[in-house]
């Protein structure tokens, strides 16, 4: 893709934002996403799930972390709520395979 007239000529590839820019729109490698802290054009950006930039190795080893543990809450979450699901569904199922005592049949 051939960079965009607005590109300045150090940079290998032209970042163009997909809402179409405007004085609002900010550039995606601004800040850290973690802390916050302004990315400088001549650093090192560390980066996590494709698009995500980090100031350094020790802001993304912490959203690493961060997601890993929100990832095992969410699916213990949702067996915890499949078991109740599957445990209610169980139980209307054994409830009506019951006969009443008052049809039930009494050998003599």
């Amino acid at each position: 893709m051939p960079p965009s007239s607005s590109a300045s000529s150090s940079s290998l590839f032209a970042i163009v934002p997909l809402h179409g820019g405007g004085a609002t729109s900010r550039h995606a490698m601004d800040a850290c996403y973690l802390c916050g802290k302004p990315l400088p054009r001549n650093f090192d950006i560390f980066m996590y799930r494709g698009d995500t930039p980090f100031c350094s190795e020790e802001c993304r080893a912490v959203q690493i972390d961060t997601d890993e543990v929100r990832e095992r809450i969410k699916t213990k979450i949702l067996r915890e709520r499949a078991a109740r699901n599957e445990h209610r569904h169980g139980a209307a199922a054994s409830e009506r395979s019951i006969t009443p005592a008052g049809n039930v049949p009494v050998a003599s």
